[in-house]
């Protein structure tokens, strides 16, 4: 009896292992992908498989042409890294670059994507439809790579999208998955109260920008929970404070940044003009000059149900000890949103959480259980078998 598709994909397993690893110690920052694009393009090229180059920027595109007829589906593994200083001392394979790392899970998606890649061009001509492998440069960072690979026109051909995360909240075993709303959307916002510095024992003589600032911190908290429905979804957050210059002197200035997530355009304009009211009447009411810049980044990842449903319903055609969830949105951002925007599709969690080392995303302890990378690769291959099902 032949080998299944599935059987060959638990095969390359420890391929993707090292392929992981290997990345994971040459960690490239969004835009700055170079090389790490070039190993994508490389494994195609020792593969044979057809493969293009610099779409959208760093974006590397496959093509997979099944020997049975079927659609064109789009799966999709991100590949940059973040500036954190990797903490993993015991890891044999941790960064080698410096204060550089993959700290989300992006070296995993690659390498699950490629081991796919490698298994279904074994299994080529009994393939319906067509395969096209998306890697995508610079997702960590705004505007990001999906925009520009759209708007390349590399994608028009394609007739649904499917993307997965690996995720270290999410216990090993189990995909989570939501038809609709899935991630929020992500916004960032800069904040500079401009006021008057002076000695610190003659705070009279001053506009004492961190007194100001605070008074705008604490303001803004109340715009969720006192100004949004309680029955809609936002978050407001202050990340960064950045103030003074000595512990005797009166800052004459202060910087805050932060973001915002929201699932709604009119949540979204709503959060934004209180914010500006709220530091503006602060300002104004100290004397104080300001500055308030809001950037709207990635829109929330929104699955269409369908798609979603597949995921639900079918990925434990993959492998039957996954469980499968559908669950309340995160509050994350993904600029997978904008794919969904253009095509049909869903975006789904892959639990990785390896339980006595849990750290989050982002987190410069942060890793994953590498085994979770057959279930992501497994249930984005059944995605695109289950949406060759689905009439036209």
């Amino acid at each position: 009896m032949a080998q299944s598709i599935f059987e060959t994909v638990d095969d390359l397993y420890e391929k993707m292992v090292k392929t992981r690893r290997y990345l994971h110690q040459y960690p490239e920052l969004s835009f700055q992908e170079t090389e790490t694009a070039k190993y994508i393009a490389d494994t195609y090229e020792s593969l044979g498989i057809p493969y293009e180059k610099n779409i959208g920027g760093n974006g590397v595109i496959a093509t997979i042409e099944g020997g049975k007829p079927g659609r064109t589906v789009a799966l999709r593994a991100d590949f940059d890294a973040l500036p954190i200083q990797e903490q993993n001392e015991h890891l044999p394979f941790h960064s080698k670059n410096e204060g550089v790392m993959h700290a989300c899970g992006h070296d995993g998606h690659t390498a699950e994507l490629l081991g796919l890649a490698e298994a279904v061009w074994q299994h080529k001509e009994d393939l319906p439809g067509t395969l096209v492998l998306l890697h995508q440069h610079a997702e960590e960072f705004t505007p990001g790579g999906a925009k520009p690979i759209i708007d390349s026109g590399a994608l028009n051909h394609v007739e649904a999208v499917f993307g997965t995360h690996l995720w270290t909240n999410t216990d090993y075993g189990t995909i989570e998955v939501s038809k609709g709303a899935f991630m929020a959307g992500a916004d960032a916002f800069e904040i500079t109260i401009k006021g008057k510095g002076g000695h610190g024992a003659q705070p009279h003589q001053t506009k004492d920008a961190i007194v100001i600032a605070s008074d705008v911190v604490a303001s803004l908290q109340q715009i969720v929970s006192r100004r949004i429905d309680p029955l809609r979804t936002a978050v407001v957050t202050v990340g960064t404070i950045e103030a003074g210059t000595a512990f005797n002197v009166i800052a004459d200035s202060a910087k805050l940044t932060g973001t915002v997530r929201t699932f709604e355009t009119d949540v979204q304009n709503t959060i934004r003009e209180e914010m500006e009211r709220i530091v503006k009447g602060i300002a104004e009411a100290a004397g104080a000059e300001y500055e308030f810049t809001y950037n709207k980044g990635y829109p929330p990842v929104i699955n269409h149900e369908k798609e979603a449903s597949l995921i639900l319903e079918e990925a434990g055609e993959a492998d039957p000890s996954l469980i499968t969830k559908e669950v309340e949105p995160s509050m994350a951002g993904e600029d997978f949103a904008y794919y969904l925007e253009e095509k049909p599709g869903a975006f789904y969690f892959t639990g990785a959480k390896i339980p006595d080392h849990a750290y989050p995303h982002h987190h410069p302890k942060f890793d994953f259980d590498e085994r979770a990378m057959l279930h992501g690769a497994k249930t984005l291959l059944q995605a695109y078998f289950s949406y060759q099902r689905q009439p036209r």
